[in-house]
């Protein structure tokens, strides 16, 4: 068994557990602090650094980051402060917590997650994650293998982000019904079902605790969406997995 800790950062919060990445589940409870604003790295590495502290943690950990991180380096940070930007991981989460930190997008964490321990487990073909959230974040994975960094949150739709029309964030914003917001997800999903045709797609964050209120509201795609079967656990999950080599 191994043991890792998964940390896993949002736009409005920071989570962190001890997980089993043998079995995907969480050794203690998961405790979560609030996203600091602005949320520059100084302040969310706190943040970091004080999750590691309070489980004594001292072996291996794994972070999500809600951007795009290629080669152990920060791209972009569209919820965050742009000070991320250019920020490399290793320094940078080493510095704060002592460990040594593997760093992967948020999204892509969860899915790996999800096609290990939850809802696309044992699927081939063209599967979707899609997590509902601050922001929108995506994993596509073609027989398994994830392709990382896809971003599909930024795609435009009707000449915004889609992640500014259609994601949790923006419900709550606009003070949307849930119809209201299930036609707005409706016409984001056949947007990626035109381009992707994937067989399932995969509902997750923190909304997919609540998805009886909208999936059902969906109409017109072909594919079958579900929500993620590990609910609002699957980035610290993924996150910790990320750490472990296969």
């Amino acid at each position: 068994m191994a043991q890792v800790l998964g940390i896993d950062i949002g736009g409005t919060g920071v989570k962190a557990a001890p997980v089993d990445t043998a079995t995907g589940t969480l050794l203690a409870e998961r405790r979560k602090i609030a996203t600091p604003h602005p949320a520059t790295p100084e302040a969310v590495l706190d943040v970091v650094a004080e999750l590691v502290k309070g489980f004594d943690w001292t072996g291996p950990a794994g972070s999500t980051f809600p951007g795009v991180v290629a080669n152990g380096q920060i791209l972009t940070a569209p919820n965050l402060d742009p000070g991320w930007v250019g920020v490399q991981t290793a320094d940078a989460f080493g510095g704060a917590t002592k460990l040594n930190v593997t760093v992967l997008n948020d999204a892509d964490a969860a899915g790996l997650a999800e096609m290990r321990f939850g809802a696309g487990k044992d699927r081939n073909g063209t599967v979707l994650m899609l997590t509902l959230g601050t922001g929108i974040g995506s994993a596509l994975f073609i027989d398994g293998v994830l392709v990382p960094n896809t971003e599909f949150g930024h795609v435009e739709i009707r000449g915004k982000d889609a992640e500014k029309r259609a994601s949790e964030h923006a419900r709550e914003e606009g003070d949307l019904s849930w119809g209201k917001w299930a036609g707005r997800v409706d016409e984001y999903l056949e947007h990626m079902e035109a381009l992707l045709s994937p067989a399932l797609i995969i509902i997750g964050g923190g909304i997919s605790k609540k998805s009886e209120k909208f999936l059902p509201l969906l109409t017109g795609l072909r594919a079958e969406i579900v929500p993620a079967g590990m609910l609002n656990d699957a980035g610290i999950v993924g996150a910790a997995m990320a750490a472990v080599p296969d």
